[in-house]
């Protein structure tokens, strides 16, 4: 299903490193086959966001063959300041088209007046066509991303004629508080898994709602608004930007 404020992008990398965020406390890294939704969702994020809105990525497309890469790295010991050898694992010349639209956050009632779906679909379209707000990262600060406009299922993808690949159980994301859909996780933080499944090269993400989720802590929402001093609504010379 394509939604009337759905936006459509190329991002490409020499590297990338997707993987579950439990796994990078140790000092080896291993990247998933796959981009994961929260990586895919964090460089939409990096193109345009605001807290008024959340970015829901509908489907991704592999248009490289999967390949990668195991490196030697010497990062710094968080207790000692040391570092030690370690082997990460990346992915290798990616090159992925996405599909994604946003929806109101209903856990900010405080921005219901920054809520113009024309501006803010505008405002994503050109900051795509200029490569985004901020730099653009592959899973991790490492693998530098580059993002450009596309039509999404144009041109040959590596993967176009093979029916199914299973991933099986994968990361999904984290639900926090501020992005809550249920009163489940109102007030929580959450991590979602599900069973990952690429047909013909593209990967159908099932919504944050509809995934399997595990409780981590309580959280409390951080409130916007000119009250605070720390949001305003975008005027019209933003808007031309």
């Amino acid at each position: 299903m394509q939604h009337r404020n759905t936006v459509e992008f190329e991002v490409s990398g020499e590297y990338a490193l997707f993987s579950d965020p439990a796994t990078r406390v140790g000092g080896e890294k291993f990247s998933f086959q796959i981009p994961t939704y929260e990586a895919l969702k964090g460089i939409l994020q990096s193109v345009y966001w605001k807290p008024t809105f959340i970015w829901i990525i509908d489907e991704v497309r592999v248009m490289n063959p999967i390949q990668t890469e195991t490196k030697g790295i010497r990062p710094i010991k968080y207790y000692n300041g040391e570092n030690d050898l370690s082997y990460y694992t990346y992915l290798k010349d990616c090159r992925y088209q996405v599909r994604a639209h946003f929806i109101w956050n209903e856990n900010r009632p405080e921005l219901e007046k920054d809520r113009n779906e024309n501006k803010h679909h505008n405002i994503a379209r050109r900051m795509i066509e200029k490569g985004g707000r901020r730099d653009i990262f592959l899973g991790a600060r490492e693998c530098q991303g580059y993002v450009k406009p596309c039509i999404f299922g144009e041109g040959k993808g590596f993967y176009d004629e093979i029916p199914e690949l299973n991933f099986g159980m994968m990361y999904h994301g984290i639900t926090y508080a501020d992005e809550a859909y249920s009163e489940e996780t109102r007030g929580n933080m959450y991590i979602r898994m599900w069973s990952a499944s690429m047909k013909n090269g593209i990967i159908s993400f099932l919504p944050p709602w509809e995934c399997i989720h595990r409780f981590v802590r309580e959280m409390n929402v951080k409130p916007f608004g000119e009250e605070q001093g720390n949001f305003s609504v975008i005027d019209e010379q933003e808007v031309m930007l």
